[in-house]
This record gives C-alpha cells, structure tokens and sequence, in this order.
C-alpha cells in the first residue's frame, strides 16, 4: 500500500477494557480507529485488548514502544473517572514529555458535541520516538477526539524522527 507519509508509520492500537477483554463485550472503538488510521496511510502493526489494570498497561505500552518500534500508539478506554479507569496514570508513567496540545484539542472536539467531555482525563505523550495518545471507550467519542487530532499527526512523528522542517510549513 503507498503512504503519503515519506515513510510508514507503524501504529498500535490498545483497547482497555476489562469486559471486553473476558470477552463480554464487543470492541467497537479499536476497529474504527484501526479503519481511520489505515485510511490515512498508517500501518497496523499491533492490537490488543487488556484490562483496565495499570501495571499490565504499563507492560504494553512500554513492550509496543521499546520491543516492536511503534510510532505511534493510540489507546481506547480507561480515561474516566471510574475507579478502574487508570489509561492516563498507566501512560504518564512510562512517557518522557506530555504534549498537552493533543489532548485539549481531543477535549475542545468533543465538548462541541457533549458538555461530558469535561470527564475525559486522557493525555498524550512522548516515550522515545513514540507519541501516545489516550482516546475514550465510546466508538463515537474514540472517533471524534481521533479525527480532531489527525492532520497534526504526520508533522508531529516527523519531528520525533528528527525531521529539520520548521513548525510553519508543511514541507
């Protein structure tokens, strides 16, 4: 598949949720992100369901970036305010810089549609040359707070690679 990327990035996307990891509920947000993504010229290389358990998180986030190389790590689920939610503890402890930017944007998108967006408390951040961005559980939500942030994307994960060109210009 060609890319309008001058190179392609490889992408994971990790579904929290502890029903759908035991199997009793269907993912519907990690396949739609898997689409969005795809449709943009991004490569899946990994996916997963896990519970909503901060260590196991952790483990992932940090084996996706460090083992496997990702460029590019877009979870779903595990950033409300419920006991079980920790995706935002579980990624701010494994990044190195948090790009708050990314997550505002995400939040301003869905506040258009849903005073609730103001309980979303995902983030995004950097580990190495990775950026991860925490999105909600809701396939509705997931969608919006994703597509908010995509044109900004490929400038940004060129910057993490080291890329010269300047913050105003496309190319």
């Amino acid at each position: 598949m060609s890319t309008p990327f001058s190179r392609p990035y490889r992408c994971g996307v990790l579904t929290l949720s502890d029903k759908g990891a035991r199997g009793e509920r269907e993912d519907t947000s990690g396949p739609l992100l898997q689409e969005m993504l795809r449709a943009q010229g991004y490569e899946i290389a990994a996916t997963l369901i896990i519970p909503d358990q901060q260590p196991l998180i952790e483990q992932t986030l940090i084996s996706w970036v460090d083992e496997q190389g990702l460029d590019l790590i877009v979870t779903t689920g595990g950033t409300g305010v419920s006991p079980s939610d920790r995706t935002p503890e579980a990624t701010r402890a494994v990044i190195e810089r948090e790009v708050p930017g990314l997550a505002e944007a995400m939040r301003q998108a869905s506040l258009r549609t849903t005073i609730q967006a103001v309980w979303s408390r995902g983030i995004a951040g950097i580990r190495k040359e990775c950026l991860i961005l925490n999105l909600p559980g809701s396939r509705k939500a997931a969608g919006e707070n994703l597509e908010a942030v995509l044109p900004a994307l490929e400038h940004g994960l060129e910057k993490l690679k080291g890329s010269e060109v300047d913050c105003g210009r496309t190319a």
